[in-house]
């Protein structure tokens, strides 16, 4: 992993499967797995509220997966507040209804706190305490056995790294991207909020395990499949200070690479995410990206990719033959010169059936050794 972030060829293409929040698979896949493989291990989440699960080791070492995660524990001194069946409140206030799909749910956001705030309310508004000392609880050792017991690459996540998605579930999307046209102001305190929030959690958490991490996860979505979600200008005058101040935050507290995720198509502002200290872009949605050939030749020497292998189209809906063939694709167009790690396109859902999960880790060790054919 660090040879391939150093943009040089490693033996092989590292692989990521539960690696962190943004390359796990979804409880219910992952409950599909786990039969396939005959493997019997607990069920456990890496996130409740994305319903993302926490592969055990034996499932990892059977895929190949080059990393561990390492995450944030919970609040001590906050509990969620009451609510109706089938619905829970965050820490942030924002409350969260089941959804259902055929054989599974997920949440979504359904009632927006700051729908009606003024700048004056932030001020009363009851925020979450980054001084939790559950936060931090067990960190030191656990950070510790993973670096000093295994050779893996440790992926590491405060939880607590995006402003953009916050501040709209919060204030509502359609209300937010108004106030970045037409309340610029408001939407300057409230990422403030949220900065300081982030900052103080991330810190105490890196001042915990920022010695043994090799990366550290942070996350915003800007896009849509389409493009962006405002002007490219929109982002620079109103977003991307916020984010350079918590990456200069990060960067005094430890070695590891930023890893960056945005959903959709964000190239345009590639450039900007690498200016403010960037080091690898997740999750290469191919499905808005374009051509990962033109994306690594225009991009490829500045940053590295992770992810890149379809969950939209191929991994779902195709054949293991068609699995193998994107596999080779992307090995193909994102890892000459490393600075690539080949994982799913985000969380691999509930839809994509377990021998295609199988094929991909099979084709990425097949595949995957240097040079690439």
């Amino acid at each position: 992993m660090i040879t391939a972030l150093n943009h040089e060829e490693p033996d092989r293409v590292p692989l990521d499967i539960g690696g962190g929040c943004s390359t796990s698979i979804s409880v219910e896949a992952y409950d599909a797995l786990k039969r396939y493989l005959g493997i019997s291990a607990p069920s456990r989440t890496l996130s409740s509220l994305f319903r993302i699960a926490l592969l055990d080791e034996h499932v990892m070492q059977n895929l190949g997966s080059d990393c561990r995660p390492l995450t944030s524990k919970s609040f001590s001194n906050w509990k969620p507040p009451p609510s109706e069946p089938g619905t829970l409140i965050d820490e942030w206030g924002i409350t969260w209804k089941q959804t259902p799909f055929k054989g599974g749910y997920y949440w979504e956001a359904v009632r927006n706190p700051l729908a009606k705030a003024s700048i004056d309310d932030l001020e009363e508004y009851p925020w979450p305490d980054p001084t939790d000392p559950g936060l931090t609880l067990g960190l030191v050792e656990e950070a510790k056995a993973l670096y000093e017991n295994t050779d893996y690459a440790i992926v590491a996540d405060s939880g607590y790294q995006n402003f953009w998605e916050p501040a709209y579930l919060m204030r509502g999307f359609d209300k937010m991207l108004i106030d970045l046209v037409r309340n610029p102001e408001f939407v300057s305190v409230l990422m403030s909020k949220i900065l300081e929030i982030n900052t103080t959690i991330t810190n105490r958490f890196l001042d915990a395990v920022g010695p043994y991490i090799q990366v550290i996860r942070t996350s915003d979505d800007l896009a849509t499949q389409a493009g962006l979600m405002f002007p490219p200008e929109t982002y620079r005058a109103l977003i991307k200070p916020f984010h350079k101040k918590f990456f200069d935050s990060i960067k005094q507290k430890t070695k590891a690479r930023i890893f960056f995720h945005s959903c959709g198509n964000v190239a345009r502002l590639i450039d900007d995410l690498v200016e403010i200290g960037v080091d690898i872009i997740n999750p290469v949605q191919v499905s808005a990206l374009g051509d990962t050939a033109t994306l690594k030749a225009k991009f490829g020497k500045k940053v590295s990719f992770w992810g890149g292998i379809d969950t939209q189209h191929v991994l779902p809906r195709g054949s293991v033959k068609e699995v193998e063939n994107e596999v080779r694709r992307r090995l193909h167009d994102l890892a000459p010169g490393g600075g690539y790690v080949l994982a799913a396109v985000h969380n691999i859902q509930a839809d994509v059936p377990p021998q295609n999960v199988v094929a991909m880790s099979a084709a990425a060790k097949k595949f995957g050794v240097y040079p690439i054919q």
